[in-house]
C-alpha cells in the first residue's frame, strides 16, 4: 500500500511540471522560451570575437532549454500513457461486470 502512495504521490507531483498542448501544438510549462541564436558579427574581429563568446552562452541556455523540454515531455508521455491505460482498464471492469450480468440473467432465465 506503501508504495502505491509513494508512486501516486510522485505521479501527482510530477504532473505539476507537466507541458500544455495550444492549438495541436505541444510545448514546455517551465522552460521559458527558446533561446534564439546569436546574430554573427562580421564587421570587425572584435565584433567578431565578441559575437563567438555570445554563441557559447547561446549554446549552456540552449542545452537547459531542450533539458527541460524533454523531461516535461517524459513526464506528459507517462501521464498519458497511465491514463490511457487507467481507461481502459476501467473498461475491462464494465465489460467484465456486463458479462457476468448477461451469465447470470441467462441463467435465471434458462431455469424458468
Amino acid at each position: 500500500m506503501r508504495l502505491g502512495f509513494i508512486f501516486l504521490f510522485l505521479f501527482i507531483a510530477n504532473s505539476a511540471v507537466a507541458g500544455t498542448i495550444a492549438n495541436g501544438a505541444w510545448s514546455p510549462t517551465n522552460c521559458g522560451e527558446q533561446p534564439s541564436p546569436p546574430v554573427i558579427a562580421d564587421q570587425d574581429v572584435k565584433s567578431f570575437n565578441k559575437s563567438m563568446d555570445a554563441i557559447g552562452d547561446w549554446q549552456n541556455k540552449t542545452k537547459n532549454f531542450f533539458e527541460c523540454l524533454v523531461k516535461e515531455a517524459n513526464v506528459d508521455n507517462a501521464i498519458i500513457s497511465e491514463s490511457a491505460n487507467r481507461a481502459q482498464a476501467n473498461n475491462q471492469k464494465v465489460v467484465e461486470t456486463l458479462n457476468a450480468t448477461i451469465d447470470e440473467a441467462e441463467k435465471k432465465l434458462t431455469k424458468k
